[in-house]
């Protein structure tokens, strides 16, 4: 089970210094789950005012849950995210983050394997689903066996 987010204890997850370019932004984050594999996990992150580059090592999808953030890649505007809002940012993204008060956040985090790798894995699933019948596992609409 998930714990709450407004419950969870945040513990200091300091911004790496040579990315912080303005003020003393002080982040905080907590792991919710995280995956058999550990390739994807979800935290909550927060952070105090201040501006910092973020260079993503890994994809993340961010839904904003207080406060706000103006967010640049340097590709296009600077765009203003809050509460409500979804962003997703690729593995190689570099961001410029302007966290005028405060900012609150979970972030669904998922490690990227190589092309290759994730076709062999698609590849023997589906080799996996031929040879026990085609069932993939997954939801089923009606009764079973069905047409």
């Amino acid at each position: 089970m998930i714990p709450s987010v407004t419950s969870v204890d945040l513990r200091a997850a300091p911004i790496e210094p040579s990315w912080i370019r303005k003020g003393n932004p002080l982040a905080r984050n907590a792991t919710l789950s995280r995956s058999a594999d550990g390739l994807a996990s979800t935290l909550v992150w927060d952070c105090t005012a201040g501006e910092f580059q973020w260079i993503y090592e890994i994809d993340e999808t961010i839904y904003f849950l207080e406060g706000s953030a103006t967010i640049s890649d340097g590709h296009n505007p600077p765009k203003t995210f809050g509460p409500g809002d979804v962003l997703f940012l690729p593995r190689g993204a570099v961001c410029h983050w302007h966290v005028e008060s405060y900012v609150k956040k979970v972030a669904f985090c998922r490690r990227t394997l190589p092309k290759t790798v994730g076709l062999g894995m698609r590849a023997f699933a589906r080799l996996v689903r031929m040879v026990k019948g085609g069932s993939s596992g997954g939801f089923q609409v009606g009764p079973a066996g069905a047409a």
